[in-house]
């Protein structure tokens, strides 16, 4: 089990990829977005805010699911998808990453990743 530092660095390596993605691709699929991500095997859950310029720096959070994407996984999951051990589709796919968001939301998000 990943500790509490290390999903923080595995987090902040996912919101840097972003800032690869092509700015107007970025742009056009992007709507201003809460998100949450819930460790449950940690107990702790973060939460950003999506937009325009990237993501927010990732903060803890008693209530993650008053984002309007919601993503659940191990915390030894995250690590691996920010190490590219493991794909997020192979991750959805395979039950280790819970996504729950409106249908909109998850097009625009799939496009991105």
């Amino acid at each position: 089990m990943a500790n509490e530092e290390e999903c923080r660095t595995a987090l902040n390596h996912i919101a840097g990829r972003l800032t690869q993605v092509d700015p107007e691709k970025f742009a056009e699929h992007i709507v201003e977005r809460n998100i949450s991500c819930h460790l449950p095997d940690l107990g702790l859950a973060f939460r950003t805010r999506l937009h325009g310029g990237g993501l927010d720096p990732f903060t803890r959070t008693d209530d993650p699911k008053a984002a309007q994407v919601r993503l659940t996984l191990d915390s030894d999951d995250l690590v691996a998808l920010a190490e590219d051990r493991i794909s997020v589709a192979k991750a959805w796919a395979t039950g280790r990453l819970k996504i729950e968001a409106g249908i909109f939301d998850l097009l625009r998000l799939r496009k991105l990743l």
